[in-house]
Parts: structure tokens; C-alpha cells; sequence
């Protein structure tokens, strides 16, 4: 398609937008609580949206119990297929909110120059909200449109993002848009997440008999420190390394150590550090366990008597589309059409649903909002709202037009 066509087919789809009902529609899924484990309420509400707004096979895919999926979609015939998606869930409500309640949604300002609060609004209940509305504008421009396209809202991207995983397990995908906060910039991918769980062994007594045992939270806090001090630098692409950094961050989490408060006094024979881990693309696991083992191995020096055990306690790899794939392509155009100018092409150190579909579908990333997310009063702005439903609008009536080749 040449360029000339290619803008009509963007004017045309923007021109069927109603950025009103973009934020009318992020208040309203603003007033819904939906903290990990709680998105049935969210998710039965954004069925009914897409119900009412007559898509097509609008369905709660079930996930886990009382926590499915809501998908619906819109067919144009053969084509590409297209899915815009997102997380339902959130994490728990901060303290400290003054300039509105949590789940106010509410509009402070104007409808051109306002901010939306509400917990979770940037991460990521607005981007859902946008999608729909861009889907409906999509169907309404009268453009001449070839194949499908999908809005799947995923439960459980907090937990094992096993909304994800059941999605594409059961809907198969030709380009994927997903809607994390990328401060509408065109986000390329993120790091992963390797947790290893270090078990320090010691050897127990009661405190009376201290010197008869093996602290194994003393032991523990040599490895703490020398996992703290972990300065990772593998070998990266060169635009790899300029995304993301060079260093892969490695450091101490959690510690469980002893005995609960309240119950009987035990030097304790065991303690289990576990280690988060944040790898770049192209980092493997082998290359982050082995300088796990170069950290003990230090701690080791320091108390020859340190013993440990390492497991790796879950794997998300990390997710990176190439700037020529069709997907990053055809969101280039969207962004350039909307806002003017050559976006620029950036990558997130948050881990993304794509951590567990990237691999088997070309997806981009691209929502609104920003960091600091999940704090006191979190807004987005008005004008936000409305360049990420022109960008999702417009993105998909260019996969759906034959713009990307």
C-alpha cells in the first residue's frame, strides 16, 4: 500500500473515534477493584461492554476459578489476526491517596486537558479501555478490511500469567499489541526473570547450646552480600546492550530464616535466600546460575563451612522484537501518523505477558502511562487516553488494510 493510501485508511479510522467514550470507559473499569485474585468483576464487565458494542464470540474463558479471561473480537474475513491485549489484575491499593479515592475513577479537570485517578489505571486498565474503543472505530470506518481482530483482557499476569498462556493456547495470533505502560512510546520488549532459590545449610541447636550449632542465617548473610554486590556483565549485541544496559541485576529477595515470632527458640539449621534475577535478551539461564555459584563460592571463602543448595524456583525469559518486524513496523507508522515525527524505539525492565507468548507471536508493546506506577494517587492524563486509542486504532486499520506487506 503507498503511502498516500495508507493515511486516508488512518484518517478514516480516526475520524470513527469517539475519544469521550475512551474516557468515560477508563473511569468506568477504574471503579472496579480488580487486585490479583479478584478479576472476575472486571472481566464480566468488559464482556458486557464488548456484548453490548456487538462483537463477535464474546465469551469468559475460563482461567482459574472465579478469574477467566474476557475476549471478543471482531471478523473481517480472511486476513491476518490481529489481538490487542492486556492484565485485569493489579497489585494491592497503596496508602496515602489524598486527591482521590482508589477506585473514584474520577475526572479532575476537562475532557481535553483532565486526568483519570484510579488504582491500576496506568497499569493497565486504561490501555483496555483504549483498545475496545479503537476496535469499535475500526469496525465503524468503513474501511475495506481483511481478517480479524481480538481484544483479549488476561487474568493472572501477576501471578503465572496464566491467562496469557491459555489464550494463545486455544486462539492463535498472527500480530499481538499488548498494552503495558510505555508512556505511548513504542516499546521493542523487557527483561526476563530467572528466580533461583539458595537453601544455606547449617546445623541446629537449642540457643542455650550455641556453640554446638551452625547458624544458617549467619552463614546466609555471607551470601547475601556477596549476591548484593553481583555486578553482571555477559556478552550482549551491541543494540541489545543499548536498550537495556549491560548489567544483568541480580540480587537478594527474600530471606527465610528460623523460626516464626511467638513459637519455640531454635538456632535455625536452614535458610532459603531467594534470588531475583533480571536478564537482558540472549542472557541464558546457565549464564546467571553460574554467577550465582561465583557468589557462593565467594561466601564460601569467607566461612568454610558455608554449604548450599540452588533451585531454580521459575523462569520468564525475556522478550525482544527486531526493528524490522512487520509488528514494530506497522506501530512506527500508527505513531508517526498520529503524533508526527519518527518514534522512538525503546525497552522496559518490568516483565511483560509476552515473557510467556512473545516467543510464538510477533507482538510490539504500546500503552499509556508511566513509571512511578502503584503509588498514592495515580492519574493519567486526558490527552494520554486519546493518543493511545488513535495509536491502537490506527495500528490496526494497518494490519487490517495490507499495510504491512
Amino acid at each position: 500500500m503507498d503511502p498516500t493510501q495508507t493515511t486516508r485508511a488512518t484518517q478514516k479510522v480516526l475520524d470513527a473515534l469517539d475519544l469521550n467514550r475512551a474516557v468515560e470507559l477508563v473511569r468506568q473499569v477504574c471503579r472496579i477493584p480488580s487486585v490479583l485474585g479478584d478479576e472476575g468483576p472486571l472481566a464480566g464487565f468488559l464482556a458486557d461492554v464488548m456484548r453490548e458494542s456487538g462483537f463477535e464470540g464474546v465469551r469468559l474463558q475460563p482461567v482459574l476459578p472465579d478469574r477467566p479471561n474476557a475476549v471478543g473480537g471482531l471478523d473481517f474475513g480472511a486476513g491476518p489476526r490481529v489481538v490487542l491485549t492486556g492484565h485485569l489484575d493489579t497489585k494491592p491499593v497503596s496508602h496515602g491517596w489524598t486527591e482521590a479515592e482508589p477506585f473514584s475513577g474520577d475526572l479532575v479537570g476537562g475532557l481535553t486537558d483532565g486526568r483519570v485517578y484510579g488504582h491500576g489505571v496506568m497499569d493497565m486498565k486504561a490501555a483496555l479501555a483504549c483498545q475496545l474503543v479503537a476496535m469499535e472505530a475500526v469496525r465503524a470506518s468503513g474501511l475495506p478490511l481483511s481478517g480479524s481482530l481480538t481484544l483479549a483482557a488476561v487474568s493472572d499476569h501477576m501471578g503465572d500469567q496464566r491467562g496469557s498462556i491459555a489464550f494463545f493456547d486455544e486462539y492463535p495470533a498472527d500480530l499481538c499489541v499488548l498494552g503495558e505502560l510505555s508512556d505511548n512510546e513504542i516499546c521493542l520488549g523487557h527483561r526476563g526473570r530467572y528466580y533461583f532459590d539458595v537453601t544455606v545449610l547449617g546445623r541446629s541447636a537449642h540457643t542455650c547450646h550455641k556453640h554446638a550449632a551452625i547458624n544458617a542465617n549467619t552463614l546466609a548473610a555471607h551470601a547475601v552480600l556477596q549476591l548484593d554486590g553481583s555486578r553482571l556483565t555477559p556478552e550482549l549485541e551491541p543494540w541489545v546492550a543499548e536498550l537495556f544496559g549491560t548489567e544483568t541485576f541480580v540480587a537478594p529477595g527474600r530471606i527465610y530464616g528460623g523460626l516464626p515470632p511467638g513459637g519455640p527458640s531454635m538456632i535455625p539449621d536452614e535458610c532459603v535466600i531467594r534470588v531475583d534475577t533480571r536478564p537482558q535478551p540472549g542472557v541464558p539461564v546457565e549464564r546467571v546460575r553460574a554467577e550465582i555459584d561465583r557468589c557462593l563460592a565467594m561466601a564460601r571463602q569467607a566461612d568454610p563451612r558455608f554449604a548450599a543448595e540452588v533451585t531454580l524456583a521459575d523462569s520468564k525469559p525475556p522478550y525482544l522484537a527486531a526493528p524490522q518486524d512487520t509488528v514494530v513496523r506497522l506501530m512506527v507508522d500508527a505513531v508517526r501518523q498520529v503524533r508526527g515525527g519518527e518514534p522512538a524505539l525503546t525497552a522496559a525492565g518490568w516483565l511483560g505477558d509476552t515473557a510467556s507468548f512473545g516467543a510464538d507471536v510477533p507482538t510490539v508493546i504500546f500503552g499509556p502511562g508511566g513509571e512511578p506506577v502503584y503509588c498514592p494517587n495515580e492519574h493519567l492524563s486526558v490527552a494520554d487516553i486519546h493518543e493511545a486509542t488513535k495509536v491502537y486504532a490506527a495500528f490496526a486499520a494497518l494490519a487490517l488494510t495490507g499495510a504491512g506487506g
